[in-house]
């Protein structure tokens, strides 16, 4: 079980993950309906059935095929993930996707907000340093990205300050490259802004991209973050 305490409305919606079930465990970025990337990011890794693939979040929406990827992800037992803002506005019916069926969303619905394993946590948007875990509802663990107030590119980022002690593994900010710093790593290198796919790869501490070929929508540098710590070669 896990010793994390989480926000009651949180707490219904974690999945703790015990590492001695999987051989392996890979943390994948930010997919956003790119299926074809996504493909050949999972045919890199070749995870066995025995390893564990673990998603960001916003699995759907931006991209061309949120169907396609939701069907990729849904038929592997192996494969989990959190849900991200995205998935959260087709939740509440702010958004809609046409081709996600309601059997589709339903499995949305019941995603959980947080997975965690020993020493670890993923979450699509992050974990604000000054405020104690339990006290991040499901919006701020989803949309959680500067330090002030609001969903802002202009930072300081939370990630930049954040100390642990469980490593964090987030989406929801697009990077030029993985933010990996001591207690939190960033996957979202903006595969549908004509970016790259990326995942970590947990027992190897690898990181492992490949770079999508369409720019599926366009993104201003400015929402772009350049992380200051360096990334792992």
């Amino acid at each position: 079980m896990s010793a994390l305490t989480f926000h009651p409305d949180v707490a219904e919606t974690h999945l703790h993950v015990n590492l001695n079930d999987w051989d392996d465990v890979y943390v994948v970025g930010d997919v956003h309906g790119c299926l074809p990337a996504l493909e050949r990011l999972v045919d890199r890794l070749d995870p066995s059935p025995e390893d564990l693939v673990v998603f960001v979040g916003d699995l759907v929406r931006k991209g061309p095929d949120s169907k396609g990827v939701v069907d990729y992800v849904r038929e592997r037992d192996n494969f989990l993930t959190v849900r991200g803002n995205n998935e959260e506005k087709l939740i509440r019916g702010t958004k809609e996707i046409d081709a996600l069926t309601d059997d589709d969303l339903a499995w949305i619905e019941s995603l959980p907000v947080a997975i965690s394993w020993e020493g670890a946590l993923v979450v699509h948007g992050g974990v604000h340093p000054d405020v104690p875990l339990e006290d991040h509802d499901i919006e701020a663990l989803e949309n959680t990205r500067a330090m002030t107030p609001g969903d802002s590119y202009d930072g300081p980022f939370w990630f930049e300050h954040y100390e642990g002690p469980e490593r964090v593994f987030f989406g929801h900010t697009v990077m030029a490259r993985p933010a990996v710093y001591e207690y939190a790593m960033g996957l979202d290198t903006g595969a549908v802004y004509g970016g790259a796919l990326t995942a970590y790869d947990l027992h190897a501490d690898e990181l492992v991209s490949v770079d999508v070929e369409v720019t599926h929508e366009s993104r201003k540098e400015s929402k772009i973050v350049e992380p200051r710590q360096p990334a792992l070669v």
